[in-house]
């Protein structure tokens, strides 16, 4: 993308940014869609009676991917599919004691091509829990399936990695990797 449209800047958000933009701008909710329960007509997840939560609602198990933005749920920043649908890679690499050895404003775990990533938000096959703002999971770079994919940032300063709040940034894209392997 970067080659294609240069000075665009495009890239994955961080760890932090992402949780920001699923909460709505940081608000203190459990779901990309601004709400405290996962509702199958606005998430896509496993909405199964057996993964039955207080914080969720049984429906349909649709067991499969659905075009971004078709649950016309989006959270308080306009984004849809926060939660849901597919887990989306994030920059950041995994890191067992992430947290503990970085500072806490916006961390961020650089990452080599041959290390596990980040990657939040939860798929069409995750239970509720899954998907909840706060959830992550990792995943190696040669990895491929129906539930992963990526939206990226994009920065307004050619330094990449800004500070989150002291950067502006834009979500432009969303793609689904075993579509285009």
């Amino acid at each position: 993308m970067n080659a294609k449209y240069p000075g665009r800047n495009y890239r994955l958000p961080t760890e932090a940014e992402w949780e920001y933009a699923a909460r709505g701008g940081g608000k203190q909710v459990l779901f990309g869609n601004g709400k405290n329960v996962a509702n199958p007509d606005e998430i896509n997840f496993d909405a199964s009676t057996h993964y039955k939560k207080s914080y969720s609602i049984t429906g349909t198990y649709r067991q499969k991917t659905v075009p971004v933005g078709s649950l016309n749920s989006p959270n308080a920043l306009g984004l849809h599919d926060m939660s849901g649908n597919v887990w989306e890679w994030c920059s950041d690499q995994y890191s067992k004691d992430e947290y503990k050895k970085i500072y806490s404003y916006n961390p961020f775990m650089p990452s080599d091509t041959n290390s596990f990533r980040v990657k939040r938000g939860g798929g069409w096959i995750t239970q509720p829990r899954g998907c909840q703002v706060t959830s992550w999971d990792l995943t190696g770079p040669d990895d491929r399936d129906s539930s992963t994919g990526f939206r990226l940032a994009r920065t307004s300063s050619p330094i990449a990695l800004l500070p989150f709040r002291k950067g502006k940034f834009a979500w432009v894209l969303y793609l689904n990797l075993e579509q285009n392997q």
